[in-house]
């Protein structure tokens, strides 16, 4: 038999473990190709549908290149609000929590140092997967 004390905590975390509206999108993406140093590229957007109601709570991400990343790549996901760098080819963030979750996405890609880059560098695809409620 509960107690009154087990009763109000239980009554408490109700609205803690009900249903809250959440949902995800995805989206994928080809180029852009990179040729030079010393500047930045964006992905095409990465457009959510029309319907994404709520904000951000996280990002799964991958992008692929052509040929192996040469030294020097940084690689950002982009908001309008904020960009967030990326550890890696593939990998989740909640850099970008809060954000609303109905406005597109970008990959920036850019090189540090200067010359040229190896020929046929591109970006064969960028691809989200965004969790939100």
């Amino acid at each position: 038999m509960f107690s009154g004390h087990w009763l109000l905590l239980l009554l408490t975390l109700l609205p803690l473990t009900g249903s809250a509206a959440t949902g995800a999108w995805s989206a994928s993406v080809s180029g852009p190709g990179l040729g030079a140093r010393g500047s930045w590229l964006l992905s095409p957007a990465l457009q959510p549908p029309s319907a994404a109601p709520g904000v951000i709570n996280q990002v799964n991400y991958r992008y692929r290149l052509s040929l192996p990343a040469p030294s020097g790549l940084i690689v950002r996901l982009c908001a309008s609000q904020r960009c967030v760098p990326l550890e890696g080819a593939s990998g989740t963030t909640r850099e970008l929590a809060l954000i609303p979750a109905d406005q597109p996405l970008h990959f920036a890609f850019g090189f540090q140092g200067q010359g040229a880059l190896p020929p046929g560098l591109r970006v064969i695809s960028s691809e989200v997967t965004v969790n939100y409620q």
